[in-house]
Order: C-alpha cells, then sequence, then structure tokens
C-alpha cells in the first residue's frame, strides 16, 4: 500500500507515529501546505518510508498529479472538512481510493433550519457514490474515532449485542484541563465551531432525519475510567447520517460533552458573528484586508497540537445502545479511554488528536491486508466490526463495554 497523507497539523502527525510501528505500507508521503511541517513530521518519525511533500489541497488537479508521481494507491485526508470535496474527486480522478475523518459539509435549511434538514453531511460524497461503485473504487468516510470508532461499535452492537435496537446514541466527554489557558479546545476551533453551531441532526426511523437547536436535549452522561458524569448535548455529527444506512435502530443521536461554560463561549462567538466563515474586511497595515472571523478566532487560540504538555486527563470516545437481547432490555455503552499522561509519554501526542488517529491507521491495515474490503462511497459501519475492534486490541489501546 502507499498512501498519500494530505495534512501535516496534530492528526496527521500522530497518523505518522501510529503507523510507523506497522508493517503494512511502503510508502507514506506526507503532503501539507507548508512544506517545512510536512519536513518536520517526516523527521520525527526517522523511517525511510516516509516522504514529505508540498500540496494544496484545495488544487485537485495538483493533488491528483501528486498521487499519480508517487504512484499512491489511497488518498488519507487529514485536512479540516472544507477540503473534503477537492480530495474526494482528486482521489477518484486518479483512481485512488479514498479515506476521511469528516464529511462534506452541510447547509442548514433556508426557511426552517432547527426543524428540516438543508444539505446533509456527506451528502455531496454519497451523491457521487455510484460513480465509485461503477469504477469499483472505495472512498471509505467518517473514519476517525466520532465518526468512526462509534460507527464500529454501532455495527458490533447490532450483529453481536442486540436482536433489536431502540436507540443508538453516541456519547463523547472528557475530563481534560489545560494548565495556564480559560479557554483551548483540544481539537481544531474551526470543526468545533461548524459542528457545535449548526443545527444538530436527529434520526428516527417513522420520520427520517430532522434538526433541533443547538445545545438541544441536554442530559447528564456518566462516563467510565474515573471521568464520571458529564452534562452532553445535541451536537451535529456524520454518525447520525452513517448509522442508519447500514443499521436498523428506531433512533439515532449524537450528544457531545461540551461544560456550561464552553457551550456560553460558543454562543457568544455566535452572537458577535465570529462564527461566521464569509470575509470581511478590515484595516490592515497595507490597506484593507478580506478576512474570514472564524479564521480570525483559530488564530488567536493555541495549536490544539501544541498543548499536550499542558492538558491533564482523559478523554472518552462511546456508543450508548438500548434494545432487547433474547426477549430481555439489554442497554450497554461501548467505549474507548485515552489518557493524556500516556499517549504523551507513548507517541508525543496529546489524548485527542492520538485517539482520532488511531482509528484510520487501523482501518487502512485492514483494508491494505483485506480484512476489509467494497467499493462505493461506505462508512464505517458498512464492514464487520469484529476485525477492526481485535485489530484496535493489538494496536495495544483496548475498548470496553459497560452493561448500563
Amino acid at each position: 500500500m502507499r498512501v498519500l497523507l494530505v495534512g501535516a497539523g496534530g492528526v496527521g502527525t500522530a497518523v505518522t507515529r501510529i503507523a510507523a510501528r506497522r508493517p503494512f505500507f511502503d510508502l507514506m508521503v506526507v503532503a501539507d501546505y507548508d512544506p517545512a511541517r510536512a519536513e518536520a513530521t517526516v523527521a520525527a518519525v526517522g523511517d525511510p518510508r516516509f516522504r514529505a511533500d508540498r500540496v494544496d489541497a484545495g488544487d485537485e488537479a495538483a493533488v491528483a498529479a501528486l498521487l499519480a508521481r508517487h504512484g499512491c494507491d489511497v488518498l488519507f485526508n487529514a485536512t479540516d472538512p472544507r477540503f473534503v470535496m477537492p480530495l474526494f474527486r482528486a482521489a477518484r480522478t486518479a483512481g485512488a481510493s479514498y479515506l476521511d475523518m469528516a464529511m462534506s459539509l452541510s447547509r442548514p435549511h433556508p426557511e426552517r433550519p432547527y426543524e428540516e434538514c438543508g444539505v446533509k453531511l456527506g451528502d455531496e460524497q454519497f451523491a457521487l457514490a455510484a460513480e465509485w461503485e461503477k469504477a469499483g473504487a472505495l472512498a471509505l468516510v467518517g473514519m476517525g474515532v466520532e465518526p468512526g470508532l462509534s460507527d464500529v461499535f454501532a455495527r458490533y452492537a447490532a450483529d453481536e449485542l442486540f436482536d433489536e435496537i431502540e436507540e443508538i446514541g453516541i456519547r463523547d466527554g472528557a475530563d481534560l484541563t489545560v494548565d495556564g489557558y480559560d479557554f483551548a479546545p483540544s481539537f481544531s476551533i474551526w470543526t468545533t465551531i461548524e459542528e457545535c453551531l449548526n443545527p444538530p441532526v436527529v434520526y428516527e426511523k417513522e420520520r427520517g432525519w430532522f434538526t433541533t437547536a443547538p445545545f438541544s436535549e441536554p442530559e447528564v452522561f456518566d462516563f467510565p475510567d474515573g471521568i464520571g458524569p458529564v452534562e452532553c448535548v445535541n451536537v451535529e455529527h456524520e454518525e447520525v447520517l452513517l448509522v442508519p444506512r447500514w443499521v436498523d435502530a428506531r433512533r439515532v443521536t449524537f450528544k457531545y460533552g461540551l461544560g456550561r461554560e464552553f457551550i456560553e463561549t460558543l454562543k457568544t462567538l455566535h452572537l458577535l458573528g465570529l462564527d461566521s466563515t464569509a470575509p470581511v474586511t478590515v484595516s490592515g497595515t497595507d490597506g484593507p484586508v478580506a478576512v474570514s472571523p472564524r479564521d480570525v478566532v483559530a488564530a488567536s487560540l493555541p495549536d490544539p497540537a501544541t498543548l499536550g504538555e499542558r492538558m491533564r486527563g482523559k478523554t472518552c470516545a462511546g456508543t450508548w445502545v438500548r434494545g432487547m437481547k433474547d426477549g430481555e432490555p439489554r442497554e450497554v455503552y461501548l467505549y474507548h479511554v485515552v489518557d493524556n499522561e500516556w499517549s504523551m509519554a507513548e507517541y508525543g501526542c496529546q489524548a485527542v488528536v492520538w485517539q482520532t488517529a488511531l482509528n484510520p491507521v487501523v482501518a487502512l491495515e485492514l483494508l491494505a491486508t483485506g480484512g476489509w474490503s467494497g467499493s462505493g462511497v461506505l462508512g464505517p459501519e458498512a464492514f464487520p466490526a469484529r476485525p477492526f475492534l481485535d485489530l484496535l486490541t493489538e494496536y495495544g489501546s483496548p475498548w470496553g463495554l459497560r452493561e448500563q
């Protein structure tokens, strides 16, 4: 397997450090808009299978040419969701497989944003599914931790734990703190704003997909391994759009443990228009400059990849499922916990980016060895769960199951 990894940020860097310990690939080209960042990422692993290059993720022709030049058969997208579609199309043009951790962006319904879906997450990709399937090519979408491992858990629950599923609810929580910062998100603030301020999507079998107001339906969920109770709220996320395509469940939700202070900060950004991606004109030393308010917010905050030494605590990603098994009610929580102290000591990566990077590497290995195969635009739940979960444990990061 020859891989083009686009994006040498926190997650991309973690991908290289995880993959370097595995033998399943022959080459991984790390490409970034900033060549120095790609070169530093490659130098840090000290493995001849890695090479650095430069590419603009928004330039489809350049990406397709880079795939061809290095003979890569897989494009691994480790950039933010703005670049999903150009990279997705470039992979198809070059005849390469494609993998991402977040799907094409949504657009709210123009008149009823908190009741009806507009353009949903992933709609642009699924619109091209027939083209991928006809070519016998695979686009594995939403294969991070959430979405990704959470979807694998949903498939595992359907195949091995339940006869009927009433509800699948992704529940994400942490007790992470960052020394010296009152507000320092552990993941890309650009993506966090996109997820948290868009209308959340809920799925119900009788109704289909519909939306609610941001931060709706708050609940307190008790997370394992000492994290404890965290208030969780509805957030727009890919699992709600992916799981019902392959898993039979009456209801699917995603709730994020943000915390009251984090929610209020996001609401303030929205109130001030600082969540907008539309450029505004501001005065600069050389005259007027057009700049996106959201990009200004991102530039004003610390890079999440640099926070590992200051972070304390654990992060938990998981899937809560309730339904029936052998005529009896059952309720479980399948989960994966990463301790920041461990991930920093073992890989030099903070817990959230490391946990996100781990799962697509596991998926790549399954594709390389034939444990997973398919064609079309497919989510993680389209594949058997057991091979993935067994390999995840082999990577030294076991998952857990708690009866509720």
